[in-house]
């Protein structure tokens, strides 16, 4: 007999022998879940076990079994010690190999906890259903530690509630079954170092039928024109789907609501009746009957009161709601600014509070508070996502916060946000693209726009409108976490692949925003992200992100903000100001956050730039400006930000802005502004007509034609940096080996930002590896470690390079380095010196090779080339040639960062620009053909003919790289990457006389 059984039955008949005073005479015997007495051993999945979890290596709590003469139970408790930044706890969870338990014959769970009068919530958590407790549904309630010493806490199960910000797998039932239970998990306090002590946890009382029984309404609102009717369902739902054993019924009348009875609606009163026996799940409805009196009016509201006896209620009241009409806001043949001035003009300051206000999804539950606080937007954050994480599910959540908003006074629709920064990255299944500096490599602009019109797609699908992309920064320092995010160091090649901003949106002048298959696009992060300064965050432990930026008045001019020029003429939408801060040399300010800055974003970008659209501050960033809460919400408000994103703090930031209002210190005006730019785009998005998912490209979502796109852009982007004796493209008749950590690894692949907020190694998404796909065009071995024998192979392929992270947790200094990983430097030395090789970097920014280079004989900056490996493979075998060209500098070393082309001092390993190909062969002449290409490129740019211009640099480009090869020298890689940038810039005659000059230094 297993330990826990024996120990069970010890117990029980102790339990039996002695019960306790506080046991009513009828009630079960308590089980014990947790004595903490050695018996429950500290382990993990598949065994039972307690374990301690967290966000990072940090987080988890130092857990321990202690002897303690003061233990409630027993002679031990379970005591641990934690400092949490992110988040933390640990979990008790039941082995998956024997069957789960049921605690349905119980009225709650309870635990010894010894206070410490913290005032804190403690969350506790318990495990439902599916596999096992880590694939499980999570129902969570919490207690404070509002009292000093031991103390028994009870929790009744009925009042837990499921977890509407995070679940670890799909939806199952969504019903507290309470027969399939995995155990329990705790989480504790963050941002304060502290120690718990806890003792006997235990299913406790008897479960009545309220306790198993529940009464629900199939929504909380039911908007319904006026002098139509309302169909309410009211269902009863019983724990394990048993009968009903005791009738329920359900009192409703309509009462309360402002609208009047008689006058706008019929008032309703009865009893709906369950008998006994009732099976579960059985519904009856009722109808709420509306009347018309045609006068134009906003929204009302017709309370449903229930009252439930022998089952519990539900959570909320359903309302009725008589929809606005008539109201010129509404008419959707007016000029949006008409429609914009008459609504401003009617609204309230907490409603205008209210859609200045942006919160998380995780924050607001089922979505009550959307009305409460006439939210105006929501959003996921990276790996927020509904349960289970599908197109369907995505489109069922956002139509449940917009059917919120249709009980507010107007009825203005919610605009729902996502980070979808290369694909619908939060949507598992969706197709990914390589991440924007592998898109800057293709130097293709048809095609980006082409990849963001497949994001759009998908992302509007699922009930989204709004996409916080693209990201516009001007990369000058690798080491930062966020590179991967950039097209390049080059502000004329970040510029070149703003096609993005008509993918998402189409047209500059924003006609087809409403269509199904475009959404609002985010230029982000204004301004000078891309160039903080090593060493300068000040956020816990980046070391780049939210740094810094340093720079001349000229050179923010040239560098930074060009991009957003670029942008607001393209007609983006949105702009989202950057965590960092702007130091303009000269200025005698220093460095100011950009979330402050209001010469910037109210003179430059809205005032010099005339950007139309509304500002949008990134997660949280009122927190990182200087002085108290009001304070910070007056200053980024009067800096320009339109919108906040406040993503857990949306009541404190509307009390806040509303109060600063009030007291004079923002002025109405500034809240008309910002309130009616919002609403500007919220009616170009069609929103005020169909709040709801226009799923009719749902369909398309990660299918055949999406992927096409996504497999052309990840071949596109291979850069070949060198081809020592023609090793690529591999010949289908060829035995290749294959090592390396990244070869086959999905997650690694795609990197961060995808499905999660990080990302994550391993399969996580739909896809295919880079070694699924050599498999399928060649003959392939595989060896991750390359420890499988080697004889015999004709080719090695080793793909090496980064695991995912995101923003500056990914910062080099922090936890990250630009070197190879000792297991993929093994990987390479083993295969290389054994054969001919490729090597393969799988990365978001550059990786130092330079000591191996010489034994390496081709090499490919392969990037973050999203779910279709099949695009690598494509050109690994030559069925697409290699014409990716480097975004960015590739350096020799970590101590020439930053390094960028048009430095003074610039002696790369390969220059920007930089980019072998295997689409057609040099041409001849040499020197001769270097300056006839001069003349006609000279030619080209004159007439304005720019696809030629391009040609023809391009063809010098061949000349130039066909002499220099591998051993680049500074005189050669300045001028080359030099005439990348004039190139782009479109100075052709002047790119070829650089080539040329590049081409005598060679």
């Amino acid at each position: 007999m297993p330990r826990t059984a024996l120990l069970l039955s010890a117990v029980l008949l102790a339990a039996v022998l002695s019960p306790t005073a506080s046991q009513a005479a009828d009630d079960p015997v308590p089980v014990p879940v947790d004595r903490f007495e050695g018996e429950v051993p500290f382990a993990s999945q598949p065994a039972e076990g307690i374990f301690a979890w967290g966000g990072d290596s940090d987080d988890p709590p130092a857990l321990q079994l202690t002897a303690r003469a003061d233990a409630p139970e027993g002679e031990k408790v379970l005591t641990g010690d934690y400092d949490i930044s992110g988040y933390g706890g640990f979990t008790h969870d039941f082995a998956a190999d024997l069957p789960a338990h049921d605690w349905s014959a119980h009225q709650g769970v309870r635990l010894w906890w010894e206070g410490r009068g913290t005032g804190r919530k403690i969350p506790f958590e318990i495990k439902d259903g599916g596999a096992n407790g880590e694939a499980s549904e999570l129902w969570t309630t919490s207690f404070t530690d509002d009292f000093t010493g031991w103390k028994q806490v009870e929790l009744p199960f009925t009042g837990f509630a499921y977890r509407t910000d995070y679940q670890p797998v799909g939806g199952i039932d969504h019903v507290l079954g309470l027969t399939r239970m995995w155990g329990y998990a705790l989480t504790l306090p963050v941002g304060v170092r502290g120690r718990f002590a806890m003792d006997d946890v235990e299913l406790y009382g008897r479960a009545d039928q309220a306790l198993r029984a529940n009464v629900t309404t199939d929504a909380a609102v039911y908007p319904v024109k006026e002098g139509g009717a309302a169909t309410v369902s009211v269902t009863v739902v019983t724990t394990g789907s048993a009968p009903l054993d005791e009738p329920v019924t359900v009192a409703y009348e309509t009462t309360g609501g402002t609208a009047e009875p008689g006058k706008d609606y019929t008032p309703v009163t009865g009893t709906l009746t369950f008998p006994a026996g009732t099976a579960s799940g059985t519904t009856r409805t009722l109808r709420v009957h509306t009347l018309r009196d045609k006068s134009p009016e906003p929204a009302e509201t017709v309370p449903l009161k229930l009252t439930v006896t022998g089952a519990k209620a539900p959570a909320e009241t359903p309302q009725v709601v008589l929809d606005a009409h008539g109201l010129p806001y509404l008419d959707s043949r007016l000029p949006v600014r008409k429609r914009v001035a008459d609504l401003v003009s009617r609204m309230s300051l907490e409603e205008k509070a209210g859609q200045m206000t942006q919160a998380e999804r995780g924050a607001v539950g089922e979505g009550a508070d959307v009305a409460t606080y006439e939210l105006g937007s929501l959003l996921s954050g990276g790996g927020s996502t509904p349960t289970p994480n599908t197109p369907a599910a995505w489109a069922r959540m956002t139509d449940g916060f917009q059917l919120r908003a249709r009980a507010t006074r107007w009825q203005i629709p919610l605009i729902y946000g996502v980070d979808a920064v290369h694909g619908h990255n939060n949507l598992a299944g969706a197709t990914i693209m390589p991440h924007n500096i592998g898109i800057g490599a293709t130097r293709d602009p048809r095609l980006a726009e082409q990849t963001a019109a497949v994001t759009a797609s998908e992302v509007r699908a699922t009930g989204v409108p709004w996409d916080f992309a693209p990201c516009l920064c001007v990369s000058r320092d690798e080491r930062w976490g966020r590179s991967y995010e950039s097209f390049g160091e080059d502000p004329a090649l970040v510029r070149s692949m703003e096609t993005v901003v008509q993918g998402l949106q189409g047209s500059a002048d924003g006609r087809q925003l409403k269509d199904d298959d475009k959404v609002l696009a985010t230029a982000k992060h204004f301004v000078g992200d891309g160039g903080t300064e090593y060493g300068s965050s000040t956020t816990g432990t980046y070391t780049i992100d939210q740094g810094v930026t340093k720079v001349t008045r000229q050179q923010l001019e040239a560098v930074h903000l060009e991009p957003f020029r670029t942008a607001v003429d393209r007609g983006v939408g949105t702009v989202m100001p950057s965590y960092s801060s702007l130091d303009v040399l000269g200025d005698g300010r220093g460095p100011v956050k950009m979330h402050a800055r209001a010469d910037m974003i109210n003179g430059v970008l809205k005032g010099r730039m005339g950007f139309d659209g509304f500002v949008i501050s990134d997660w949280n960033a009122l927190d990182q400006l200087s002085g108290d809460y009001p304070s910070q919400v007056r200053t980024a408000v009067d800096a320009g930000v339109d919108m906040m994103m406040v993503p857990y703090g949306y009541k404190d930031f509307t009390a806040a802005l509303t109060g600063e209002v009030n007291a004079g210190r923002v002025s109405r005006q500034r809240i008309d502004d910002a309130v009616s730019r919002i609403l500007t785009q919220k009616f170009r998005l069609g929103l005020f007509e169909h709040p709801y998912a226009q799923t009719r490209n749902a369909s398309k979502i990660g299918g055949a034609a999406h992927r096409a796109v996504a497999r052309r852009a990840a071949a596109e982007s291979q850069v070949l940096l060198k081809n020592s004796g023609g090793v690529l493209p591999l010949r289908t008749s060829q035995k290749v080996y294959v090592a390396g950590s990244n070869a086959d690894d999905l997650g690694n692949q795609t990197g961060g930002w995808t499905v999660t907020w990080q990302g994550a190694s391993g399969a996580h998404t739909r896809g295919t590896t880079i070694l699924d796909a050599m498999r399928k065009d060649g003959d392939v071995t595989y060896s991750k470690d390359a420890s499988a024998p080697m004889a015999g192979h004709d080719v090695g392929v080793v793909v090496v390079g980064e695991t995912p992270y995101a923003e500056g947790v990914g910062d080099v200094g922090n936890g990250h380095s630009l070197e190879l990983s000792a297991a993929d430097r093994a990987a390479v030395d083993k295969v290389c010196a054994a054969m001919k090789c490729a090597v393969l970097i799988v990365s978001g920014r550059p990786q130092l090779i330079g000591d191996r280079l010489g034994a390496i004989d081709a090499l490919v900056a392969s990037w973050l080339p999203g779910t279709e490996g099949d695009g690598v493979a494509d050109v690994l075998y030559g069925k697409r040639p290699f014409t990716g060209r480097l975004p960015v500098t590739w350096p020799r070393s970590e101590t020439q960062l930053p390094i960028n082309v048009g430095d003074t001092a610039y002696d790369p390993q390969f220059p920007y620009g930089w980019g072998l190909t295997t689409l057609a062969k040099a041409p001849t002449g040499g020197a001769t053909a270097l300056r006839a290409l001069g003349v006609a490129a000279g030619a080209a740019e004159r007439a304005g003919a720019d696809r030629a211009g391009r040609a023809l640099v391009d063809r010098a480009r061949l000349i130039v790289q066909q002499k220099a090869g591998p051993h680049l020298t500074a005189a050669i890689a300045k001028p080359f990457a030099d005439a990348d940038h004039l190139s782009l810039t479109g100075r052709y005659g002047a790119a070829v006389q650089k080539l040329a000059e590049a081409y005598r230094a060679a």
